[in-house]
């Protein structure tokens, strides 16, 4: 009897070292489904109407407390959804629809607290952003810990304390429409070396004079309007005039957004900030949605080609001769940029022909308050059009609009620069 006893006390030994062994393989096994993974790529692999969901391997701790999802692809409705859910947490539901899970979504910029219902949170997310998310360790041992979420590793979004699943906060990310893709990161890191980050792009908005619904990363403008109606005009506007040394600058359509309500063109100095360029007087712009020009009206004529995600748009001024600006002194710093074309780009078209000149028939000795320029646009570096405008007092500012959701542009000031 006891060698039987014997007997079943090893097999049960033997039964509870295996369930050990299936539980700890359980714990460090990543789970998805409706989604493909190709090394730290995941995409969408559904019919849209059912959501698609992946859980890492391993919570975040005090060793690992970030990690980072960069949008490849927003597909069809861009609904990307970032953040930390339980273990074994149901995969058929976006990260922050149920009880202790949490998450930040792209497609609206809302925050889902172990709720379907959102609140307003933070700005959209697009193709090329990185949502970030990330907890303070430092209060994990409380039961509670604050979990923050950041937008292209630079700037924190929002944060919100939420209690901890006894198995940790797993990172987690959603996706629920086809052709949605993303990279992820698990060892990504938040620190000092990001803010330095900052510090380095914020140096760039110098160059711009007005920002308004406007954020500028760089060389890149991101329109953070509401979008709604035509007075949610995203506007940025260059701190300097165009001149004879600087005449020209250009514009590539990073993001169409969900309209392309992109416009580039010339306003005076005091250009509406609520404004398309080009509907106001004082000004002049190719709008790249319908490849109309508008020139102080709030009504286009048709002028070129429509603009998509990829070109790029530019604009200058074909300036006669005899030009003088009556408030050069104010740009010495300005004008002393060396300019020389570069090649496999617009030419160079800083003056009139003389055939042009003749056909103006403009007085040279007019006052140059009033005084009548060329305007010219381009697309991908060949010319599309010219219009003759009357240059305002103080000047041509480039002047960059934008109206919908997720729109981006890179500006180049100076393409003509060595």
């Amino acid at each position: 009897m006891d060698d039987i006893n014997l007997h079943y006390r090893f097999l049960n030994w033997r039964r509870r070292i295996r369930e050990i062994r299936e539980v700890r393989a359980v714990r460090v096994q990543e789970r998805y489904k409706r989604i493909l993974k190709d090394g730290d790529t995941l995409s969408y692999h559904g019919n849209s109407d059912e959501v698609g969901c992946y859980v890492a391997p391993r919570p975040l701790s005090k060793g690992n407390c970030y990690f980072e999802v960069t949008i490849m692809d927003t597909g069809v409705r861009g609904t990307i959804a970032v953040g930390l859910v339980p273990q074994f947490y149901k995969l058929d539901h976006q990260p922050g629809w149920l009880p202790h899970s949490v998450a930040y979504h792209a497609d609206d910029g809302k925050l889902y607290n172990g709720n379907p219902v959102g609140q307003q949170f933070g700005p959209k997310c697009n193709r090329g952003d990185r949502i970030g998310c990330g907890i303070y360790a430092d209060t994990l041992d409380a039961g509670l810990t604050t979990v923050f979420f950041t937008k292209n590793g630079k700037e924190q979004v929002g944060s919100v304390v939420v209690p901890v699943a006894p198995d940790g906060l797993f990172p987690a990310v959603g996706m629920h429409s086809l052709g949605e893709e993303v990279r992820l990161d698990l060892q990504a890191e938040w620190g000092q070396e990001e803010d330095d980050s900052v510090m380095m792009v914020d140096s760039h908005e110098d160059e711009w004079g007005r920002l308004y619904d406007v954020r500028a990363s760089g060389t890149l403008l991101e329109y953070v309007g509401k979008g709604k109606s035509i007075m949610d005009v995203g506007l940025a506007q260059a701190r300097q005039p165009l001149t004879t040394r600087s005449h020209y600058f250009e514009v590539e359509i990073v993001d169409a957004g969900e309209k392309c309500y992109i416009a580039l063109g010339l306003a005076r100095r005091d250009y509406p900030k609520n404004r398309h360029p080009g509907w106001s007087r004082g000004s002049v712009a190719y709008h790249a949605d319908d490849g109309k020009i508008f020139h102080g009206s709030g009504v286009g004529d048709p002028f070129g080609p429509r603009c998509f995600e990829g070109d790029i748009m530019g604009c200058g001024i074909m300036f006669p001769r005899d030009y003088i600006f009556d408030w050069e002194d104010e740009l010495d710093e300005w004008e002393a940029q060396d300019v020389r074309p570069k090649q496999g780009r617009v030419q160079n078209l800083v003056y009139l022909n003389d055939e042009e000149d003749e056909d103006d028939g403009e007085d040279p000795e007019q006052d140059q308050e009033g005084r009548k320029v060329m305007v010219f646009f381009t697309r991908n570096g060949k010319i599309i059009g010219r219009r003759e405008v009357v240059v305002p007092a103080g000047g041509f500012y480039p002047t960059i609009g934008m109206l919908s959701s997720g729109e981006k542009v890179k500006v180049d000031l100076h393409p003509l620069s060595g």
